[in-house]
């Protein structure tokens, strides 16, 4: 049996490499060969939208593979409903299998691509690397122009710093940023060569992806229970913690735009009020930074070694370091704005959040990206003929 079991998965790793044309990773070859098992079986159909988008399928190329892997949110329920799951011989593991190649597309689609593989070795190393260099420069810069503990200055940042350096410095990080994050999903996106979306314009595919992405539907798990994290209860709280990271990013990049607003159109200079909107909105989304990447280390830590790829915890934590510390120094300069410590304060904040800009394409910020154009294919697909089926779903 064994044997017959190794033939067929040799011949699998076969057909899926020529119908690909591109030879296959270790790691797609692996996953391929479980989705052949998968296919045939069809026990988690309706787990996810990785099944549906697997079913249309009867050979995986790589782009199909990378497709599929930043479908999967590793949720961890098709493990335990598997019955060809570890220790079966068959050792289907979807949710690993596919942690491991979606890491490598984190690193197949960077640019440039030495960052990308650079943070994939040493993701927490290189997070709290950059962010103590980059804040020990700030510091260093300020202390040259003057002294680290000063007479209150009420909170005028830019007497600290002036505010056309800030813009010029973050101005850059940031673009750079958005280049290197827009050109890897650009590079994945024409990889996938997505059907035609002009006919299908109307079809709400885009705004079906949009709120999946939004409610993060499939952090739900398979049967909207939630995840399975240490064992095969389920539990909602990788979701909760997601959410609070998300929006609490989300409303602390609004209060920079809307600060950004009050200054160039209604010429209104920080420091702005304790009640004002900016502050309103980033001491909310502070908040949430720093219960979302807690929860989520705490979970990281605590997770079964089945689920996912423990190669790739380093560079997860490092994310998720740069966010609490993001929002760390952010809340605790915000406290001390008006006291003699805020230029310190001040420069390692700025540090931190450069590092965390710098590194956005390359680490678990990535996936989103990814994931998001996974997302929008797989509804477009579903709008469109299954060449193996009837029709669409």
């Amino acid at each position: 049996m064994r044997e017959l079991v190794q033939q067929l998965e040799a011949l699998a790793r076969e057909a899926t490499a020529l119908a690909a044309g591109v030879p296959l990773t270790g790691g797609e070859a692996e996953v391929a060969r479980q989705m052949q098992i998968c296919n045939a079986c069809r026990y988690c159909e309706g787990f996810c939208a990785v099944f549906p988008a697997m079913t249309r399928r009867l050979e995986f190329g790589k782009a199909d593979l990378h497709f599929l892997a930043n479908l999967c949110h590793n949720c961890g329920a098709c493990l335990y409903a598997c019955q060809y799951a570890p220790p079966h011989e068959f050792a289907v593991n979807v949710p690993q299998a596919m942690a491991v190649v979606r890491g490598q597309t984190y690193s197949d689609y960077a640019w440039p691509p030495a960052f990308g593989a650079l943070y994939r070795r040493n993701g927490l190393t290189v997070a709290l690397a950059t962010a103590g260099g980059l804040a020990l420069f700030l510091v260093l810069l300020r202390w040259t122009q003057g002294t680290l503990v000063h007479a209150p200055l009420a909170g005028n940042f830019y007497a600290v710093f002036p505010h056309n350096t800030l813009v010029a410095l973050f101005g850059v990080v940031f673009a750079f940023a958005l280049v290197a994050l827009a050109i890897g999903v650009g590079r994945f996106w024409r990889d996938q060569k997505p059907p035609n979306l002009v006919p299908i314009a109307g079809s709400g595919a885009g705004l079906e992806a949009t709120k999946t992405v939004l409610a993060l539907k499939y952090l739900a798990g398979g049967h909207g229970q939630g995840c399975n994290e240490t064992s095969d209860a389920f539990t909602l709280s990788r979701r909760r913690f997601h959410q609070f990271t998300f929006y609490g990013f989300m409303l602390c990049f609004a209060a920079t735009c809307v600060a950004t607003l009050f200054h160039y159109l209604l010429g209104l200079q920080a420091p702005y009020a304790l009640i004002s909107l900016p502050v309103l909105l980033g001491t909310a989304g502070g908040i949430g930074l720093l219960i979302g990447p807690a929860g989520l280390l705490w979970l990281n830590l605590r997770r079964h070694p089945a689920q996912g790829d423990v190669t790739q915890r380093p560079m997860d934590r490092g994310f998720i370091a740069l966010l609490f510390f993001t929002s760390l120094t952010g809340l605790a300069l915000l406290a001390a704005r008006d006291t003699g410590a805020m230029a310190l304060l001040l420069a390692v904040h700025l540090g931190v959040v450069m590092a965390l800009f710098v590194t956005l394409p390359y680490g678990k910020f990535a996936h989103g990206g990814y994931r998001g154009a996974a997302l929008l294919k797989h509804a477009i697909e579903k709008r469109m003929p299954n060449r193996l089926g009837p029709g669409p779903e």
